[in-house]
């Protein structure tokens, strides 16, 4: 009688316990990558700071979907040229806005007003320190997510005009990327209708915008 020898090529069938050991390790491999990678880069949601860290809370900016009220976006200020172009007037006076906002580290936060194209700002911002900053625009009638960049780069100031190239919300996208928080500020004068901010937690914000007689009761 021959004795019996095993096939060489039989594999070990894995008892349940080792199965569950290794269905739960998977879970929680996927679960740490959910949480560090996919929520913040895909959904802007970043539970434990790590998004904030890694740079992939940033990824979520430029098309975000954001819920809340919209700013005003009438067509009050189109503007109307002069002869030989060497103006404009428009059919209201221009207003102005001053805001002091603080960035917690690694936070982002944009800020934005909405001109009708060939409308002018004037603007002027100062942080406390460098911070990542992109100028950008949004048109009314774009496809959801598109921008322009108008300016990138790691900034600590920034003092300019902008002519709208089209309707739509102009502005600021920057970004605390130390360990210590950032405190900016920012001033502006225009003919825009609506001032918009929008926290990394998508919320929207609107700002009252202030009309030049306001200058005249702070006076007296």
């Amino acid at each position: 009688m021959h004795p019996v020898t095993a096939d060489p090529r039989a594999q070990p069938v894995p008892s349940g316990r080792a199965l569950a050991k290794a269905t739960a390790g998977a879970l929680v491999v996927a679960a740490m990558i959910l949480v560090v990678a996919v929520l913040p880069a895909e959904d802007g949601i970043d539970p434990i700071g790590a998004g904030k860290v890694l740079g992939l809370s940033a990824m979520t900016q430029a098309g975000a979907v954001v819920e809340g009220p919209p700013i005003a976006t009438d067509a009050g200020l189109v503007p109307t040229a002069m002869a030989h172009k060497a103006g404009a007037y428009y059919p209201a006076e221009y207003k102005f806005d001053s805001r002091e906002i603080t960035l917690q580290p690694y936070d982002y936060l944009e800020y934005k007003y909405h001109l009708q194209m060939g409308a002018q700002m004037l603007f002027s911002w100062k942080a406390s320190a460098p911070v990542m900053h992109e100028f950008h625009g949004e048109p009314d009638d774009g496809p959801e997510g598109y921008f322009e960049s108008y300016d990138k780069a790691t900034r600590q100031a920034g003092d300019g005009t902008l002519t709208a190239p089209f309707t739509g919300i102009h502005g600021w996208y920057w970004e605390n990327t130390g360990g210590e928080p950032v405190t900016i500020r920012l001033t502006t004068a225009g003919f825009y209708n609506g001032a918009l901010e929008i926290s990394s937690t998508k919320k929207r914000r609107s700002h009252e915008l202030r009309a030049l007689e306001t200058l005249e009761r702070d006076r007296n």
